[in-house]
């Protein structure tokens, strides 16, 4: 066998060799670049969240999940909002002047709201992030006083918040529930997420 015929046969061995290397090295960055790119679940929980509120009876909350966090849609009954003023001397920031957790402009006012019956809220208690849990029903209760109108009670450390998500004073929670961005497409779809431009 000649040498050439040597060097030519080594000469394809290694080009082969070298040409599949190069394949399986594409095959393995492809799936390794692309898992630097945000996931599915990861850009879908920076989005908006459209909801249709017209199913709602008074009275009713529903949850949704938006960035990863509960957001309360509660119709709140007449009695509940006729509630929001009798308590207002007993909560610690009753007009959302705090800026830890700054309210919207539009939703500045007594009941927290674009729409006065609905409240849109995160569900975070702001004291340590556990979740509120709903204490609708006035009257004495349990870790709650007896002239309770409802509301919510953070059951880890005992802070209270009123129909409109304000807390009470001298209660853990250093703030006010959350209110995110939002505003209605329609009189029963808002949109989460986001706020109206001008």
């Amino acid at each position: 066998m000649s040498e050439a015929t040597v060097d030519n046969g080594r000469r394809t061995w290694l080009i082969t060799s070298c040409a599949m290397g190069g394949v399986g090295a594409a095959a393995v960055a492809v799936p390794f670049v692309s898992s630097f790119q945000p996931s599915e679940r990861a850009r879908a929980a920076g989005a908006s969240v459209e909801v249709d509120v017209s199913g709602l009876q008074p009275g009713e909350k529903i949850v949704v999940e938006w960035r990863g966090k509960p957001v309360w849609i509660m119709r709140r009954t007449e009695e509940q909002l006729a509630s929001l003023e009798k308590v207002e001397d007993q909560l610690a920031d009753p007009n959302s002047l705090r800026t830890a957790y700054p309210t919207p402009p539009y939703a500045q006012n007594r009941h927290r709201s674009i729409k006065p019956e609905f409240l849109i809220a995160v569900g975070i208690c702001s004291h340590l992030g556990c979740s509120p849990v709903d204490k609708l029903q006035p009257g004495p209760q349990p870790s709650l006083p007896n002239d309770w109108l409802g509301g919510f009670l953070c059951p880890c450390h005992g802070s209270t918040f009123d129909m409109a998500g304000r807390v009470f004073r001298n209660k853990p929670a250093p703030d006010n529930l959350e209110i995110p961005p939002h505003y209605y497409l329609s009189d029963s779809v808002v949109l989460i997420g986001e706020e109206k431009q001008a």
